[in-house]
């Protein structure tokens, strides 16, 4: 009698396990979670159900029972890889890295040949600044399993934060054929920096997008809005803290209108409790701390506080989030300033942008809509500190005499190519440096040395160390001119730039990242600094250096500027990027279909 009760038993968590199985793979995580939890009570010792029951509980950021059900699991399966996954992951939510790194460790001790292992190990080694190691541990995960997916961009992404070039153009030609193929051979945000083709860009977005992050349908449509006093709009963010998005937008945030808007954080980033925390915390109508919730949940909420226009600031970039606008937060869904290009998601109604990002011949490689704004795209915080602190040139190791050129970008902006055009610049004005941003040693090493193959001694390149923004303003001041890189312009970095009173010269390509700095100069009103041509480009850099007068009277124009004209005028932009809400609301309120918009300067 008790064996025909197991092998009743037996079969009905085989049923409930093959559910879950089937939930699970469709994104179903609550269903999944319903179906495992059931198999487990007939069987509460089996591997492959506790295994998938802790991967439904991590999709749904259940840690508490993620953590008892690995504990479990682990007790029993002391030696099973995919159990430190699982464990991996769980830290990596909690923020413990080091824990998380440990886990994959020993998944790979149990597993050598494991290529999620190596590939989770080389996430976490980069999160952690370890480059070097991560770089090792992507090869290893690529060697175990030549056809990862989106493995073979992230392992090219994490060599150009090295400035590791080695075999660079045949790994570019490579990565363009298999994104062209529809291959997932790399996630978005690496090729922004790599290729200056629209139609590769939203290639690749089409393919991450088709990748898990489809639309899910599972909460129903949103049933219509009625008109409100106030239009809700929610802004969704990791980065509500001391961020370059914050740096930003600090002051739009202050100055919206609260008598017609009513704003609201959903914050699933870290709370750093730093200053910019504090400040943000207190611009918002509500700060909804939102990290522990699921991207579902976060949707639902946003639905529940009605919501009317989604506000995504990160895309695909880090601690991104698109989950959350795939179940649909609002019926008005925008992706805004986080990353620079198409989303290629159904979900998203509208980009905003302006005329010099995307010219309207472009526009058939968004699948958003684009809502024109009348100057620049980019908001700013004319409250930045630019500290007092007096630096000299001895201070900052740049030398006494010669034009110090500099470009402050993120080491992976940097191609050989930009790299080859520097070198020319150095080459042709005697006696000048170029100052860089050290983001790691290997970096500085690999530039300097490419820069001795290049015919330059290496020690006219500076390299400046990370310090708070305020003085990281202030030093900017002994630069003479920022040259910047394509295709992956200066964002944050122009802002800066121009801020402090540093002219910027750019060369605008035909991609969105590639004409940002573009856009910020013809909002300052320089557009002598934005070049067409690599030439060009070469060719104003040297003029500037050798010719002091014209130099001087660009930095005269660009103080004069600063506090004349649109780009650092917050008020304006306020008004501008509000009048684009109201519009995108009295569209849907009055049941039109999505169009481009152009706001009215």
């Amino acid at each position: 009698m008790q064996h025909k009760q197991d092998e009743d038993n037996f079969e009905k968590a085989k049923k409930f396990f093959l559910l879950g199985l089937d939930k699970l793979e469709k994104n179903l995580f609550e269903e999944a979670e319903h179906f495992l939890s059931l198999s487990l009570e007939l069987l509460p010792e089996r591997l492959s159900t506790l295994t998938n029951l802790s991967v439904a509980l991590l999709k749904l950021n259940k840690l508490e029972q993620v953590e008892e059900i690995l504990n479990k699991a682990i007790n029993l399966y002391p030696t099973d890889s995919s159990l430190y996954l699982n464990q991996g992951q769980l830290f990596e939510k909690k923020s413990s890295l080091k824990l998380a790194l440990s886990s994959y460790c020993k998944a790979i001790e149990h597993s050598p040949k494991s290529s999620d292992a190596h590939y989770n190990r080389a996430t976490i080694l980069q999160n952690l600044k370890r480059l070097d190691e991560a770089l090792e541990s992507y090869k290893r995960a690529l060697e175990l399993e030549p056809d990862y997916e989106f493995l073979f961009g992230t392992l090219l992404h994490t060599k150009m934060h090295l400035c590791d070039w080695q075999d660079f153009y045949a790994n570019l030609e490579e990565l363009t054929i298999r994104i062209k193929e529809g291959k997932r051979y790399s996630p978005s945000f690496p090729v922004l920096a790599l290729v200056d083709s629209l139609e590769i860009q939203r290639k690749v977005s089409e393919v991450w997008i088709n990748d898990g992050h489809e639309s899910n349908s599972s909460l129903g449509p949103i049933p219509k809005y009625q008109r409100k006093n106030k239009i809700r709009v929610g802004y969704y963010s990791a980065d509500f803290h001391n961020h370059a998005t914050a740096y930003l937008m600090a002051e739009l945030f202050e100055r919206h209108d609260k008598s017609k808007f009513e704003i609201i954080a959903f914050s699933f980033g870290p709370d750093l409790k730093d200053e910019m925390r504090q400040r943000l915390t207190l611009a918002f109508d509500q700060f909804i701390d939102v990290r522990n919730k699921c991207d579902k949940d976060i949707a639902l909420m946003s639905r529940e506080m009605g919501v009317d226009i989604a506000i995504d600031l990160k895309g695909y970039t880090q601690d991104q989030k698109v989950g959350i606008f795939s179940y649909l937060a609002a019926p008005i869904q925008v992706n805004y300033l986080g990353y620079p290009g198409t989303m290629a998601a159904e979900y998203f109604d509208y980009i905003i942008a302006d005329s010099t990002l995307i010219p309207v011949e472009s526009q058939k490689y968004y699948c958003e809509k684009v809502v024109y704004l009348p100057n620049s795209y980019q908001v700013n915080d004319r409250q930045r500190v630019i500290s007092e602190k007096i630096f000299t040139r001895q201070d900052l190791e740049l030398p006494k005499d010669g034009f110090v050129f500099c470009c402050f970008n993120n080491n992976f902006k940097i191609t050989p190519h930009t790299f080859d055009g520097w070198m020319r610049i150095l080459k042709a004005v005697e006696g000048s440096v170029l100052w860089l941003l050290e983001d790691n040693v290997t970096a500085r090493e690999n530039l300097r040395k490419e820069a001795q193959l290049r015919g330059i001694d290496p020690l006219r390149l500076i390299f400046a160390q990370r310090m708070k923004l305020p003085e990281h303003l202030a030093r900017q001041r002994l630069a003479d001119l920022f040259l910047d890189t394509l295709p992956y312009n200066a964002h944050t970095t122009a802002s800066d730039a121009l801020w402090t009173g540093l002219p910027l010269l750019t060369c605008m390509g035909e991609s969105f990242a590639s004409r940002v700095a573009a856009s910020l100069l013809k909002a300052i009103e320089l557009p002598e600094l934005v070049m067409s041509s690599q030439e060009q480009y070469e060719a104003t850099a040297i003029e500037l250096a050798t010719n002091s007068l014209k130099l001087k009277a660009i930095k005269n124009k660009l103080e004069h500027n600063r506090f004349t004209t649109a780009l650092f005028d917050t008020p304006r932009f306020t008004t501008h990027i509000e009048q684009a809400y109201k519009q995108m609301y009295e569209r849907y309120q009055n049941d039109l279909p999505l169009d481009h918009l152009y706001i009215a300067a």
